[in-house]
């Protein structure tokens, strides 16, 4: 049996990855919707946020904000967007999305809980202003323009409201609209320039004339005191914290019946992280919303770090972050367990038959699978605990899960370009299917080594220096002597991904065998001399280092200094 013919469903349908909503057209959010997996930890996770996010809807609270942690790849940009099609209850194809969640019986409903059923009820009953974002993409490209968080929240909470993102503009389109001349404005504009405001009000400053003349039309200024607004905005835009607050309490006042706006913010801790000025900033802004709309406005971030972590800024005070973990009462954490459910249902699940004839064929391998993944000094690393668990996660091995999430973790953490790496953030589920599409035409008894998994590594570092390294490896003809096998490179592949999680493996001879192991009779022994064979040629290169028992890969820097350290030894 070959291994696409195993799953469930077919492994080479189109899934997208990390798409903004914006960007998600009805059958894409269909599709998410639809097979979005509840694990058991995210039954607790919703249960938590409606229970919180109600005490806004009946009554008052300060307590509007929503941590949202968790690894990266982890699925914590999908959760939120999730939640923010349920509080929009989108509607797709004409069913709403709080239908894909509660319709069906207590077994097969998404969410199992009556009570959360009823807060979200709530929830998608009373109006609300969904404001979905990356922060990162959000602010004006520049280092200076990162200072003000407050900026960004002014632009996407203009244009939700269907006001220019240039502030000063905005505020000119919003006096406007209280005047009730807005419509009347844009009409004349149209008439006088031939196109609609909404296509050409990005370039204003080239239509001073003819937006003039269509406020003076409009009855909406004189003439004087529309080119005076040209002259005082030419100035920078200033807007404090209170201020916007203010904007975001009187627009609610406006809609009246207990409307809501919730903005949802995703990588804040990438954003914020290690810069003081920024985190004081987020918390005065949770504050100011907070003490203000008394729980009708709500901020929902995502962050790869804890808040601990993300307030632990060197040279401040614990007094100084002391109010932002109050505001966020509500943290959400986000753990490798549930990204594992999320793979084996969504992605791994097999049909019937499959199921029952890996079930049965476990046993005619489990001795020799365990003895052959043996690891070293790594007690975390799991493998198979029972025939069922070898035919759920087949033909993945239990401990890539795990290691491949602190990979993507470390290796973000420990790239030049972490900060694009994290913006083109990838899930785990996108590494599986990516790489079981790779071996769905394998026989039944293969299995997936560490080093398969790299292509897809290799899309998402785009063209950073560890990637150039196994790039150059690939054409050195001392290390690929035959065109067709590069078993040295992923050798190199798999120290390469390995290199900064020695706390999860410890990068020695077994162990890297162990990661290279394709087949369920794969010899061991032979695989082990050609990891070995491959090793040496790789010390030769200087593309790795023996450090006693482990094998390291080198970058760019660290493959000079070991040039430098042998000329000296050889002078």
């Amino acid at each position: 049996m070959k291994i696409k013919d195993m799953f469930l469903k077919d492994i080479h349908r189109n899934i997208e990855g990390v798409i903004t909503a914006s960007q998600a057209n009805d059958e894409q959010v269909y599709q998410e919707l639809d097979e979005y997996v509840v694990t058991k930890e995210l039954q607790t996770h919703f249960k938590t946020f409606f229970d919180a996010y109600k005490k806004g809807i009946i009554g008052d609270t300060s307590k509007m904000g929503v941590w949202i942690q968790g690894f990266f790849g982890s699925g914590k940009s999908h959760f939120l967007k999730i939640l923010s099609y349920i509080l929009e209850n989108k509607e797709i194809n004409g069913k709403n999305a709080f239908d894909f969640f509660t319709e069906g019986d207590e077994i097969t409903r998404k969410i199992k809980d009556d009570i959360t059923i009823a807060d979200m009820k709530l929830a998608v009953d009373t109006p609300t202003n969904v404001i979905l974002f990356n922060v990162e993409s959000k602010h004006q490209t520049g280092i200076e323009e990162k200072s003000s968080l407050v900026n960004v929240f002014l632009k996407v909470f203009n244009h939700s409201l269907g006001y220019s993102t240039i502030p000063q503009l905005a505020d000119l389109e919003r006096n406007l609209d209280k005047q009730g001349k807005f419509a009347h404005f844009k009409a004349i504009f149209e008439q006088n320039y031939g196109e609609t405001w909404e296509e050409t009000r990005h370039e204003i400053d080239f239509l001073e004339d003819i937006v003039v003349e269509s406020l003076v039309k409009a009855e909406c200024f004189s003439e004087s005191a529309a080119r005076n607004w040209f002259t005082k905005n030419e100035s920078d835009y200033k807007i404090s914290i209170e201020e916007f607050a203010d904007l975001v309490e009187e627009y609610l006042q406006s809609k009246g019946n207990n409307e809501h706006i919730v903005f949802l913010v995703d990588e804040i801790g990438q954003y914020i992280g290690g810069n003081r000025s920024l985190t004081l900033q987020l918390q005065t802004i949770v504050e100011e919303l907070g003490n203000k709309s008394r729980g009708k406005a709500w901020v929902i971030v995502t962050s790869q770090e804890l808040i601990d972590a993300v307030t632990d800024i060197s040279g401040s005070s614990a007094m100084d972050f002391s109010k932002i973990k109050g505001r966020f009462e509500t943290t959400l954490s986000l753990s490798s367990a549930n990204a594992d459910e999320v793979i084996q249902k969504r992605i791994l699940k097999k049909n019937i038959n499959a199921q029952q004839y890996l079930e049965a064929d476990y046993p005619n391998h489990e001795n020799d699978i365990s003895m052959k993944l043996q690891f070293e000094d790594s007690p975390e690393l799991k493998l198979y605990t029972d025939a069922e668990n070898y035919a759920d996660v087949y033909p993945f091995i239990p401990y890539q899960f795990n290691l491949l999430a602190n990979i993507l973790t470390q290796i973000s953490e420990h790239s030049i370009q972490g900060t694009n790496l994290s913006r083109g953030e990838r899930s785990l589920l996108a590494f599986f299917k990516e790489t079981a599409e790779r071996n769905a035409d394998k026989e039944n008894g293969s299995l997936i080594s560490l080093d398969q998994f790299y292509p897809s590594l290799e899309k998402w570092l785009n063209e950073t220096k560890n990637d150039a390294v196994i790039k150059k490896a690939a054409d050195n003809s001392r290390i690929v002597s035959d065109a067709n096998d590069f078993f040295n490179v992923d050798v190199l592949k798999v120290l390469f991904m390995i290199k900064y999680v020695d706390q999860n493996i410890k990068p020695t001879l077994n162990n890297i065998t162990n990661l290279m192991l394709r087949h369920v009779d794969e010899d061991k022994l032979a695989l082990r001399k050609k990891v070995d064979a491959a090793l040496k040629i790789l010390i030769n290169e200087n593309l790795i280092r023996q450090n006693l028992q482990n094998y390291i890969f080198q970058t760019d820097e660290e493959q000079e200094v070991t040039r430098v350290i042998n000329k000296i030894e050889l002078t």
